[in-house]
């Protein structure tokens, strides 16, 4: 069961540099644990749901808006927002000098969907800050989890698909990074109309690979248009690059996590990240135990999902599994 929604006691705009202040809060408690919370989208932005995965007794709970979204500024909405600093290096620099900006040696990393590939590029690359990992439909963002993503997956989905697709009409594809370029380029033009009918088929295709079953309205905040394209923005923008990322060079280097004790929650019938990268992660991180929630897809608004990773947190409040 979620925790109870509550307010920070403290928070902030960090300036991170080329013109990019991002927004930054801590709930719980001061003197708690520290525990950063890394969200999805790319470009989903910190929701107030994410505070309840942890005792706000035992925690001080870390959360931020990473570049473009959410709160930070300057906002992937406006056509202006230069998104060519808005990359992976870029977000784990900031997440570094939240870091130290807040004086936290140490803290347990909790990453969602995409935050799940940013928690995992982090503790690898600045492994003495992490104490624990919690893992969240399991990404690593690999070009053949993005090729799923944007074309394997459409014939589960074929209404769905369809619309998406007639969302580029026109536009010449043959996979899925060239189905994310057309979208790049609608998200990025200039005359609002065309912009915001992208950013709208785009953000349906993204609940529907996110959603069991695919029908169910999307969250409120999953309609405002400023989110649309905010997200829509970034997400093409991230993933027409791969993330930045080498093929395959999370699960590689996954021996960099050794001694790091983590949980990975992952949806069964995930359609938007299968089960197989979390259960290769599993294989190449040995303190990474793998828990499997029956029925479940990729949305933490699943209540299987939402308590597994509850109790995962719960695990390594009361002490158990930490190095």
């Amino acid at each position: 069961m979620l925790y109870p929604d509550i307010e920070p006691f403290d928070h902030g705009m960090l300036d991170v540099g080329d013109g990019n202040l991002v927004y930054w809060e801590m709930c719980g408690n001061p003197r708690g644990r520290a525990a950063l919370v890394l969200h999805g989208g790319p470009g989903s932005g910190c929701g107030r749901g994410l505070r309840r995965y942890f005792d706000p007794h035992a925690y001080r709970i870390v959360l931020f808006d990473q570049r473009g979204c959410g709160r930070s500024t300057p906002h992937a909405s406006a056509t202006t927002t230069d998104l060519s600093v808005n990359t992976t290096g870029h977000l784990l620099g900031d997440i570094e000098l939240l870091r130290g900006h807040l004086g936290i040696e140490r803290w347990l990393v909790l990453g969602n969907s995409w935050g799940s590939t940013l928690g995992l590029a982090y503790a690898e690359r600045y492994p003495a800050h992490v104490d624990a990992l919690v893992l969240v439909a399991v990404t690593t963002t690999r070009p053949s989890e993005i090729e799923w993503l944007y074309h394997d997956v459409g014939p589960l989905l074929p209404g769905e698909w369809e619309r998406f697709l007639g969302g580029i009409a026109g536009a010449p594809w043959r996979c899925g990074h060239d189905v994310i370029e057309a979208y790049h380029r609608l998200l990025l033009d200039p005359d609002p109309t065309v912009h915001q009918q992208a950013a709208r088929e785009f953000s349906a295709w993204e609940w529907a690979v996110s959603s069991i079953p695919p029908t169910p309205e999307p969250p409120p905040g999953w309609l405002v248009p400023d989110f649309q394209l905010a997200r829509a923005r970034i997400v093409t923008h991230f993933f027409k690059h791969d993330a930045w990322l080498e093929d395959g060079t999370l699960l590689r280097n996954a021996g960099a996590l050794t001694g790091i004790p983590g949980v990975m929650v992952h949806g069964r019938l995930d359609l938007g990240s299968p089960l197989v990268t979390a259960w290769e992660l599993a294989r190449a991180w040995p303190e990474g135990e793998l828990v499997v929630v029956p029925g479940a897809g990729h949305a933490t608004t699943d209540v299987a999902m939402s308590d597994a990773v509850v109790s995962a947190t719960d695990r390594f409040a009361s002490g158990a599994m930490t190095r």
